[in-house]
């Protein structure tokens, strides 16, 4: 028999001082844990007195979020043909709608695999030649005697080993005594020991599975410890912290290299700084020039990933300030001859970089997740114009398959793309100006936001290298939200610059296929050098400046 629960409202202030007095009861530990719930309480509060939070948006924060592909959201229909684009651009040129939908049907989906990789996906692997200990090529056949061998491709055997992520080398020195004299002579060194208890491969483990991979320090203190290579936190913070200081002119090198960016991608997220939440900080940053805006509380983690020349730049920036003011921070580096660039983000104003020009581009998948979020209570009209947008995603992977410049891109979007839009245009203004649907409804916000913002969306249809979405910010900001999720929050406002350019540098390896680990060694190991001309020390350049 299932028992009745009594809801009860609880004001604010009272909550607030239940906490306290549990913090003073419990342990640190249990008191962060009460703390969380009661955080957790007020803010599902909130959300269900909200009057445009959905049964679904509820769901998906117990339960997480499924994919938004349009087959996920409505399901499979089978039978139903795929929507295709107008007539005038299937027949326009042979890079049209009609083709991009051919070309996307006949690509055959891949067969899974089994979950195993080849030799040539372990190129940080150290490779062994074995050759045959009595047989060489040119030899005669031991076999039949009459034959000659010949090369053929080597054979490929893959091996993997285990190995604590930090090891430790105890070198025993010895000692010898006159025992006349007193002199004390002790054994050299081997060079391999070097001159440093934490050499530069460890600062750059320590710092990528911390900031890489949101691995804390307490908990790789305690695996450290059970492998019998003890790590203390305080002692892991030293090192990555004098490993930051060394690294700061190729992360300032990396914010000059953004600013001069063909297109920029901006967002944030929430993140914790504990010496920013407490009272007599909070009293200091009020007057601090780098953090505007009298009386603000919120404190975020901001993405800008920037591409240029064909390598993209990603940048983090924890503090006060919001997305647009961290961009703006950037662009005070971009060249004054350079014309704006393509700002993409999505509509909140505070992603603006201010008086600072741009050529703003909004991000199509938040509206169309607008249209996700309440496709189970309007199916058929949602289902349009995800279908819709199918068109635009489909006609985008082909041009990215086929290599096309901005320019060709930008024209066969035109081409492909323009008249769908154009339609979903005209479609969506019926919808409210015949009273389809009712504009204060989450229907009717949806539209209004996606028509409002109609310009800024489509900008790929008139702007060279304009993209689509702000997915690339928001896989970025992944990073953040890793650490978050795992280490809570940073102390003071330098951890949070220590992780900030850890990630920075460990992200825009990976977004430009360089081994973050060896990078980040390879950095420490030529620290003066870089230090005099970091801009021959970035990821896409470093191992020609090696040479």
């Amino acid at each position: 028999m299932r028992s009745t629960v009594e809801l009860i409202e609880v004001e604010s202030d009272r909550l607030e001082e239940v906490v306290r007095r549990a913090e003073q009861a419990l342990n640190e530990e249990d008191a962060a844990l009460v703390r969380a719930v009661f955080a957790s309480y007020a803010y599902v509060t909130d959300l269900v007195e909200d009057k445009n939070t959905t049964i679904r948006r509820l769901r998906q924060l117990f339960f997480g979020s499924r994919s938004e592909k349009t087959e996920d959201v409505a399901g499979s229909k089978p039978g139903k043909p795929e929507p295709e684009p107008s007539a005038d651009a299937r027949n326009a040129t042979p890079s049209s709608a009609n083709e991009a939908a051919s070309e996307g049907s006949k690509r055959a989906s891949p067969s899974k695999g089994h979950g195993r990789n080849g030799a040539n996906a372990f190129p940080g692997a150290t490779h062994v030649n074995v050759s045959l200990p009595a047989l060489r090529p040119g030899d005669a056949c031991p076999a039949c005697g009459q034959g000659t061998v010949y090369e053929k491709e080597p054979g490929v055997l893959v091996r993997i080993t285990g190995q604590p992520p930090l090891a430790a080398t105890v070198y025993h020195l010895q000692k010898l005594r006159c025992h006349l004299c007193g002199q004390i002579f002790t054994a050299k060194p081997p060079d391999a020991a070097g001159p440093r208890r934490y050499d530069a491969r460890a600062g750059s483990m320590i710092g990528l599975l911390k900031y890489g991979t949101g691995l804390p320090f307490n908990r790789l203190k305690g695996l450290q410890g059970d492998l019998g290579v003890p790590l203390p936190a305080s002692t892991q913070w030293d090192v990555v912290k004098a490993v930051a200081e060394n690294l700061t002119p190729v992360f300032d090198e990396l914010v000059r290299q953004a600013a001069q960016g063909e297109v920029l991608h901006n967002d944030d997220t929430t993140v914790k700084i504990l010496e920013l939440m407490g009272e007599r900080a909070r009293s200091e940053t009020l007057a601090d020039a780098e953090d505007s805006g009298s009386g603000r509380r919120g404190i975020y983690t901001s993405g800008v990933v920037a591409l240029r020349e064909g390598h993209r730049v990603a940048l983090f920036f924890s503090g006060r300030r919001h997305a647009g003011e961290n961009l703006a921070e950037v662009l005070q580096h971009r060249a004054a001859e350079l014309p704006p660039p393509i700002q993409m983000c999505d509509a909140l104003s505070r992603n603006l970089p201010g008086e600072l020009q741009t050529i703003l581009a909004n991000c199509l998948a938040h509206a169309r997740r607008r249209f996700v979020d309440i496709h189970d209570r309007f199916p058929e009209i949602c289902l349009h114009l995800l279908e819709s947008l199918a068109v635009v995603y489909r006609n985008d992977a082909v041009a990215r398959e086929r290599g096309l410049t901005p320019e060709e891109r930008l024209r066969f979007h035109q081409e492909a793309s323009g008249p769908t839009m154009e339609a979903l245009h005209d479609w969506l203004e019926r919808q409210l100006g015949e009273k389809r649907a009712e504009p204060n409804s989450a229907l009717g916000g949806a539209i209004g936001y996606t028509l409002k913002h109609w310009a800024e969306l489509t900008l790929f249809l008139r702007q060279a290298g304009a993209p689509l979405d702000n997915n690339i910010c928001e896989r970025a900001l992944k990073k953040a939200i890793l650490h978050r999720k795992n280490a809570w929050f940073y102390k003071t406002r330098n951890g949070a610059r220590v992780g900030d350019l850890f990630m920075s540098l460990i992200y825009t390896c990976e977004l430009n296929k360089v081994n973050p680990f060896d990078y980040l060694t390879e950095l420490q190991q030529h620290g003066d050098a870089m230090a005099e001309n970091p801009e021959r020390w970035l990821p896409w350049n470093h191992r020609d400046t090696l040479k």
